[in-house]
């Protein structure tokens, strides 16, 4: 999408104390005092990079009048349909700096490189769906969030001089990517992705909306020319036009956000990935001589333990089989607790059926008697996909068990695609 993933969940931090609060837009906020200041900017971005982050920039206060108009297009066109909590309010709020912090005088907007090419040595299992590089490190809201609190802290005493500032990491009204682009930080790729010279697209944005007074700096005048390579490559054709995405089309929402059943039509384009996807950032040239992002905010916890994850890929015949409880342990400090249990197996079933391998036709059998409709109903798409005898067997067996109207539905459209398959392959025998 041209807009960042937004959602409000910040706590509130006081000068003296961290507490949450239960507002719709809360956010963090650190208010030593109101007064504005001017100082060395050298100070801000050289603080910045001493804890870790790999980019900072500085832009105005000023609105975002055209990206404002630009968001609203897409809500007209219904091409963020199935993001509720993404809406006008919210994009006029999160396009008005001053809104967001009165007597705000800059925004500091840091980037935090998440590209890691391998993680794990372990061999990939033989059923394995794919994880989006982002979730494959702990959380991200948690790091950056943390780290962005001790950043304004820190400048507060480097600077000596109380200051006013509100941070965000893709978790309120802020448009990150709006703010990227204008303080030059990077450009807005044909993926609506914000591309960087120094680690490509692999990076996580954070702002901060402070009183002090900093010089911005100028936009980057780059362009992706004539590439049209994500356009090409987007398998299910969510990037509908240059800087254009169609949210209900984009894999990464279809597998984290959306939360009924996947349409037909989009199951077979959705290869093998289970949470996210990176297609689009894969095929960049940009990305190609990305710096891998060595930051030791990925390297150690606040209690010793390593932020990394070492989720790859996911063995599919598993998460298939796992539990509630064993769900939430596995993955309580990974992003991938957004899709839930139920959206994740529900994403198992679809590439299981794009991988098309027999010997997942048990584990498929068995999420046939699953609690929720919504695993029933795709697994037996995925054995409607895999084919074979005693995938047919399943489905027969179970349709006069399943009273769901649409686990039925998917049943029988199923079987009517598969006994069309074979008409037609009996017709070419002939």
């Amino acid at each position: 999408m041209r807009l960042g993933c937004l959602r409000d969940s910040c706590p509130k931090l006081t000068a003296t104390s961290l507490t949450n609060v239960g507002a719709p837009d809360n956010r963090q906020c650190h208010n030593v005092s109101s007064a504005s200041v001017n100082t060395s900017k050298q100070t801000v971005t050289g603080y910045a990079l001493e804890l870790g982050f790999d980019l900072v920039r500085v832009t105005s206060t000023d609105d975002f009048v055209q990206d404002r108009e630009i968001a609203l297009e897409r809500l007209r066109d219904g091409l963020m349909d199935g993001l509720p909590w993404y809406h006008q309010a919210r994009v006029m709020r999160g396009t008005s700096p001053q809104e967001l912090l009165p007597g705000a005088r800059s925004i500091i907007c840091l980037g935090l490189s998440y590209y890691r090419p391998v993680l794990s040595d372990d061999p990939a299992p033989r059923l394995a769906g794919k994880v989006a590089q982002y979730a494959r490190l702990q959380d991200y809201h948690k790091v950056m969030k943390t780290r962005m609190r001790d950043y304004v802290r820190g400048l507060t005493s480097r600077l000596d001089t109380p200051i006013s500032a509100r941070w965000y990491v893709d978790d309120g009204p802020m448009l990150d990517r709006a703010a990227a682009a204008r303080s030059g930080l990077g450009w807005f790729g044909k993926n609506t992705n914000i591309l960087t010279p120094s680690h490509g697209s692999w990076i996580f944005l954070g702002q901060v909306i402070t009183d002090l007074a900093l010089e911005p700096d100028p936009p980057l005048k780059k362009t992706c020319g004539s590439c049209v390579r994500c356009i090409d490559a987007c398998p299910t054709g969510a990037i509908v036009a240059p800087y254009v995405i169609d949210n209900t089309r984009c894999i990464s929402y279809l597998t984290i956000e959306h939360r009924g059943p996947i349409p037909r039509e989009l199951r077979p384009k959705m290869l093998d990935w289970v949470f996210g996807c990176d297609i689009c950032q894969d095929v960049c040239p940009v990305n190609r001589n990305a710096l891998t992002g060595d930051s030791a905010m990925w390297k150690q916890g606040t209690r010793g333990d390593s932020h990394e994850t070492k989720l790859d890929t996911l063995d599919l015949v598993n998460l298939l089989q796992i539990t509630e409880e064993e769900f939430r342990q596995r993955f309580k400090e990974s992003p991938i607790l957004r899709a839930k249990r139920e959206g994740l197996q529900r994403n198992a079933c679809v590439a299981l059926g794009n991988l098309g391998d027999p010997s997942a036709v048990p584990a498929l059998n068995d999420a046939l008697s699953h609690i929720s409709p919504l695993v029933r109903g795709h697994a037996a798409w995925a054995l409607g996909q895999i084919g074979t005898v005693d995938a047919r067997e399943a489905l027969n067996a179970i349709r006069f068990k399943e009273v769901d109207p649409m686990v039925l539905e998917e049943i029988q459209a199923t079987l009517s695609d598969a006994a069309g398959r074979d008409c037609v392959s009996a017709i070419e025998d002939i």
